[in-house]
């Protein structure tokens, strides 16, 4: 009798269970398995805590901003972002744009369900800033209507819950992470992000004292006293306007006669409901304010601008999207991403946010990463400063930038030096030491450098060739011309002081630091020119260092900064900021479509809507879905047949 085998016979597999994974397919897999580890905390409400509101006096509104921003910043710049809410009788007039201009500016396409997988966003239509707002209101109303159908008759009634069914900030927020987090609607909206105010018209009236770059200049008046808070003048002349604050005394960029757009000169913001600004830093990392004109409140996060703090949320950012930054090293300087406040919780991260609404300002700091988006159609206006501390922050940018051969908007070796041209309007002994400090780090570098590269065998042509001196007055139109001629061809980096050159090549130029990756001809073929010389680099240094001791030595008293060493639970001002905007609602109305008027609250004024609405839609709209825009994707929800929000053409028009 034959013994039954009991060995169990194994099955074998199919082919394909064979077939061997691609590494890049593998690593797909591995980054989705860890993201959908990550997104099951999404169980909990999202809790970000708030961040602080400051209020400043009359007094402060007529003196300069910066030095308001520099008597907050000890507080302020740890929670990377902070609000300002000026005083009773801050009452700008409206908008002073030209909402029916016939030209037209482009929009960018944001895909809500996507913002968080960093794709490029789309064009969307283009329109002039009033058609813009009609569209924002109809898509805003379409949005409410379907979400909130009860929201006008609650909210007309006495002790409703404001927690549930109303269109409110609150449940807003929690409409756009559940998009966002969980893709479970698709949702695309047209954002009129970086609007040039040289060409379509700031909301604040325009200097004419030659405050602004863009602005005019009145012998007559340029000597008449300060105009005083509220006046029609002071809203022209006040350096909180953003037009004339980055050239306010104290800041750093007055300095930058040029004008760069979105620097020096305010970008408009013209946005509509959950139109997205995504998770960045500013240009340079310098400071930026901006201000809310008109219309529904937007929604901010913002994390510490410290190393630690703005590396993590980097970590967290290479961490969720690893596989797109391998194709993309520098994703984030591209603005299109906008992962939820959850993921940065999760890694311990420091975020806070807050809920701005018009007549108020939000500054952010040096390097603090900031986001958010809007509840509804609006106008703001931002620009950029920076002050003497920022300093630090300018050149940890700019070795960023080379890393990322990544060209900056200016030289920041060339603001630096300019700023040493000027160092008797420096009243300050820690301000002159900053600088000085950054001055010696620079030189010390180049002249190391310099000598390391003649020992090599690299030709000073110094005295063979006449180059034009560098102008260190101010950075002006021509001086930024000629520095866009000498960008380093490995970083990008201006070669400021001097650059290596070959004979091999008529047009490359390299830093003194890349000069081995420019060719493979022997160093004796390479030649040094040189705009500055040792001795001019050394006296430059000596001059500010000399300024220093005197300011020293004329400060008896040290300067003291306070110091903030654990913050409050609840931050400063937080709560009366609550409490002044717990009765506000959503509007919904387009912006700039009529007069303005002004309401009280208990600590300003802000911007309010007529309640008339008949002239809010001056045409005919008429309803498109994607195949009328040949798949342009807009404003589509399709989980479920229905149309979530919905672009607007008007009739006897191209745009949407």
């Amino acid at each position: 009798m034959k013994r039954r085998n009991t060995k169990r016979r194994r099955r074998r597999p199919p082919a394909y269970f064979h077939a061997s994974a691609t590494a890049s397919e593998e690593r797909f897999l591995h980054q989705a398995i860890q993201n959908s580890k990550i997104d099951r905390s999404r169980q909990k409400d999202l809790d970000v805590p708030i961040g602080p509101t400051f209020y400043p006096t009359v007094e402060d509104m007529e003196g300069s901003p910066l030095e308001y921003i520099e008597k907050i910043r000890p507080v302020a710049q740890k929670y990377g972002i902070c609000k300002i809410k000026p005083p009773q009788g801050w009452n700008p007039p409206p908008v002073c744009a030209d909402m029916n201009t016939k030209k037209k500016f482009p929009t960018k396409l944001q895909q809500l369900d996507r913002l968080q997988e960093g794709i490029s966003f789309g064009d969307g239509g283009e329109y002039n800033p009033g058609e813009y707002q009609r569209m924002a209101s109809k898509c805003t109303k379409d949005y409410k209507a379907k979400n909130y159908p009860s929201h006008d008759v609650v909210v007309s009634q006495e002790g409703y819950d404001q927690r549930k069914i109303i269109f409110s900030a609150e449940n807003l927020e929690k409409d756009y992470w559940s998009i966002v987090e969980t893709r479970s609607r698709s949702i695309s909206v047209e954002y009129g992000n970086d609007v040039n105010t040289d060409e379509f018209g700031s909301g604040f009236p325009l200097s004419e004292r030659g405050r602004s770059l863009v602005g005019t200049t009145n012998g007559n008046k340029i000597k008449l006293p300060e105009p005083n808070f509220g006046t029609e003048d002071y809203y022209k002349e006040t350096w909180w306007n953003t037009n004339n604050m980055p050239s306010a005394p104290g800041s750093v960029l007055r300095h930058v006669k040029v004008a760069i757009n979105g620097i020096n000169v305010p970008w408009m913001y013209y946005g509509s409901l959950f139109t997205t600004f995504c998770w960045h830093n500013e240009d340079n990392y310098l400071y930026s304010v901006n201000y809310h004109h008109e219309g529904a409140p937007k929604q901010w996060y913002g994390v510490p601008g410290t190393k630690e703090d703005s590396n993590g949320l980097e970590q967290v950012f290479k961490n969720y999207l690893s596989m797109k930054m391998r194709d993309v090293p520098d994703l984030l300087h591209h603005i299109t991403t906008m992962f939820s406040p959850r993921l940065l919780q999760q890694s311990e991260v420091p975020i806070y946010k807050l809920l701005q609404y018009p007549g108020e300002y939000v500054v952010t700091f040096p390097r603090a990463f900031h986001g958010g988006f809007s509840m509804g159609p609006n106008i703001g206006e931002a620009v950029n400063f920076a002050t003497h501390d920022w300093i630090a922050y300018g050149s940890d940018a700019n070795e960023r930038y080379r890393s990322f051969a990544r060209p900056a908007v200016f030289s920041h070796d060339r603001l630096t030096f300019t700023m040493a041209q000027h160092v008797e309007e420096e009243q300050s002994h820690k301000n002159c030491s900053l600088l000085l400090k950054e001055l010696e780090r620079i030189v010390e570098e180049e002249l190391q450098l310099r000598k390391i590269l003649f020992d090599s065998g690299v030709r000073d042509v110094s005295e063979q060739i006449e180059l034009p001196k560098n102008c260190l007055d101010q950075l002006d139109e021509d001086s930024a011309e000629y520095d866009d001629k000498r960008l380093c061809h490995a970083c990008k980096h201006v070669c400021f002081f001097s650059a290596v050159a070959c004979v091999c090549s008529q047009s490359n130029v390299s830093c003194l630091r890349h000069s081995h990756y420019m060719c493979r001809c022997p160093g004796e073929r390479r030649y040094m020119m040189i705009w500055s010389s040792e001795r001019e680099l050394n006296s430059t240094i000596q001059r500010v260092r000399d300024h220093a001791n005197c300011l020293k030595v004329n400060q008896n008293e040290q300067e003291v900064v306070p110091i903030v060493v654990c913050l409050p639970s609840v931050a400063l001002g937080a709560q009366r900021d609550k409490e002044e905007h717990k009765n506000d609602l959503i509007n919904v109305e387009p912006c700039g479509q009529k007069e303005t008027v002004f309401g009280g609250t208990k600590g300003g004024n802000f911007p309010i809507q007529r309640a008339d609405s008949s002239d809010s839609v001056f045409t005919t709209p008429e309803v498109i879905s994607d195949e009328d825009r040949g798949g342009g994707g807009v404003l589509v929800d399709d989980t479920d047949d229905e149309i979530e929000l919905i672009g607007v053409r008007f009739a006897n028009s191209s745009s949407y």
